[in-house]
């Protein structure tokens, strides 16, 4: 007596073809085999539109909390289509994968900077300065700074210029106390000094380099700037950054010019 066999049939549709060729993998069973979809239902699992298809009237659906697009979660057909974030939403995978991309392209931009901060850090210890006034350098900047292939350039401090530090009335730049006591000469009294600084194109400017008393606190200046603020064409919003070159111990003041309009800081 003959035996008789059924023919395969797709999981969904139900439609057979005494062909096993015909049909192609889906999701993963309990029971640790493929769902076999025929092409039509298969090429809709393959490009994600399955449930949209086939459970759009089912209960789970849910809106992507980056781009509103709606997943159906909770069904086993959808397992891989979402990612459940910490704080009880969720995000398509589209959304995920972009979210990785831009997370990791932030990084990678930042590494110059943390590379900068660690290297202040080790030369310091401890910060001597604002975390406002820690210098951001990154390595294109330091390569532009440092001429001497043998020479050690470090990062001191950088400041915001504010309206009336690239005031050409003033014509002076208010240096941050900290900034000013860890790394300028002492002075003892309110006539200052002399300074030299050193531009990053090797120029040498004569400054001077004082403080007054305002409420019993000190307030340190590089005054006598009217040519080297022309010279640069200092606006609010830029960076002046201050470097020291071993051996020696030169004083060199960069610029990185804004490029956007920032927060002005009034000081």
């Amino acid at each position: 007596m003959a035996s008789s066999s059924r023919m395969p049939s797709c999981f969904q549709c139900h439609s057979s073809s005494p062909t096993p060729d015909h049909f192609r993998n889906g999701w993963r069973l309990r029971s640790g085999r493929h769902a076999q979809l025929c092409p039509p239902c298969a090429s809709l699992y393959e490009e994600g539109r399955f449930c949209e298809a086939f459970h759009k009237n089912d209960p789970g659906w849910r809106d992507c909390d980056s781009c509103g697009k709606m997943v159906h979660c909770g069904c086993i057909v959808s397992f891989n289509n979402h990612l459940i974030l910490d704080c009880g939403g969720i995000n398509c995978m589209e959304c995920s994968r972009l979210n990785f991309l831009l997370e990791r392209n932030r990084c990678i931009s930042l590494e110059p900077e943390i590379r900068a901060k660690e290297s202040y850090q080790e030369s310091f210890g401890q910060s001597p300065v604002d975390s406002q006034y820690c210098p951001r350098v990154t390595d294109a900047e330091l390569q532009q700074v440092s001429r001497n292939p043998k020479a050690t350039l470090t990062p001191l401090f950088e400041k915001v210029l504010s309206e009336s530090d690239a005031d050409l009335k003033f014509a002076r730049l208010v240096v941050p106390k900290r900034c000013a006591e860890a790394f300028f000469p002492d002075i003892s009294d309110l006539r200052g000094l002399r300074i030299k600084i050193q531009d990053i194109e090797g120029n040498e400017w004569d400054f001077h380099y004082r403080y007054w008393l305002d409420c019993g606190s000190r307030v340190y200046v590089l005054e006598g700037l009217r040519d080297h603020i022309v010279s640069k064409k200092w606006q609010p919003g830029d960076t002046v950054t201050f470097y020291r070159v071993e051996p020696g111990g030169k004083v060199v003041m960069g610029l990185r010019k804004t490029s956007a309009g920032p927060q002005i800081p009034r000081i």
